[in-house]
């Protein structure tokens, strides 16, 4: 009788998913504000400033990791995320990438507010005079390219995972991660040629914080692609519950547009 009474009070009458206590949201929120503050001091050129910054994105991702490892402890081995959790789940990305939409959108209105009508401090005229734009049919335009290319893989995984294509799947998928870490390495070899800094002028401030801001989200959209990778290796994303990839492959469609805005107002528009 006793032990009816236990097991009738640990059995669970509701589809949700009641989370353990867990340090990591605690953790990575304040290695986030970390972040922010020692980039902060980073860009003002503090001693030191550039080996804090790093620390604290060091601590970022492996709050990330961990974090990340008991969501999917939860979901693919101890079978807590039912079609419910899922439906939230869901909802719980629309709202981040809406407010993802948001905070670019204060990135452009920063970069027209500046563009449409300069003031007599730069000249009156955009780009400022002095500044020497990147050409936007060079390396910028070869990354439209291949952020369009991983948009079109990523969605062959898609549909190669929902139709149970383990070979296509697991191939278009590692191509999709091999064509967001060229578009990386393009954007830094960009950077590192460019005439202009963080530095220099409005002009400087709304195309780095721009172009920079998306190039974080694509590494962090890389590194999501690339756990996802690997939980297609180990059978762990199958036709029923891959909610995991399908996030961000979300995410990257989201980093997909916002690069088209951004190659067609900062690059092409605004460097002409």
């Amino acid at each position: 009788m006793t032990s009816f009474i236990q097991i009738s009070k640990t059995a669970q009458r509701h589809p949700f998913h009641l989370v353990d206590p867990s340090p990591w949201p605690f953790l990575a929120s304040l290695s986030a504000f970390s972040c922010a503050c020692t980039g902060v001091m980073y860009m003002h050129a503090y001693t030191k400033g550039s080996l804090l910054f790093f620390i604290s994105f060091v601590f970022l991702l492996i709050s990330m990791f961990v974090w990340w490892r008991d969501v999917i402890r939860e979901s693919t081995f101890e079978g807590h995320h039912t079609g419910i959790v899922q439906q939230g789940l869901r909802f719980g990305v629309i709202l981040f990438i809406v407010s993802e939409i948001l905070f670019f959108f204060a990135f452009f209105w920063a970069f027209f507010h500046s563009s449409l009508a300069p003031t007599v401090e730069i000249g009156s005229i955009w780009p400022p005079k002095g500044i020497n734009v990147l050409n936007p049919w060079e390396i910028p335009f070869l990354n439209t390219l291949i952020l369009l290319l991983s948009g079109c893989t990523i969605t062959w995984t898609h549909h190669s995972i929902v139709s149970n294509l383990r070979f296509q799947a697991i191939l278009s998928l590692f191509l999709t991660i091999i064509l967001a870490v060229i578009f990386t390495t393009l954007q830094a070899y960009e950077y590192n040629m460019a005439d202009f800094r963080l530095s220099d002028g409005i002009y400087g401030s709304t195309f780095y914080m721009a172009t920079g801001f998306h190039g974080f989200h694509v590494l962090v959209g890389t590194i999501s692609l690339s756990i996802c990778f690997f939980r297609l290796l180990q059978y762990q994303l199958t036709q029923q519950h891959h909610f995991g990839f399908e996030s961000s492959a979300w995410y990257w469609h989201f980093v997909d547009v916002v690069w088209l805005f951004l190659f067609v107002s900062i690059y092409w528009w605004g460097g002409s």
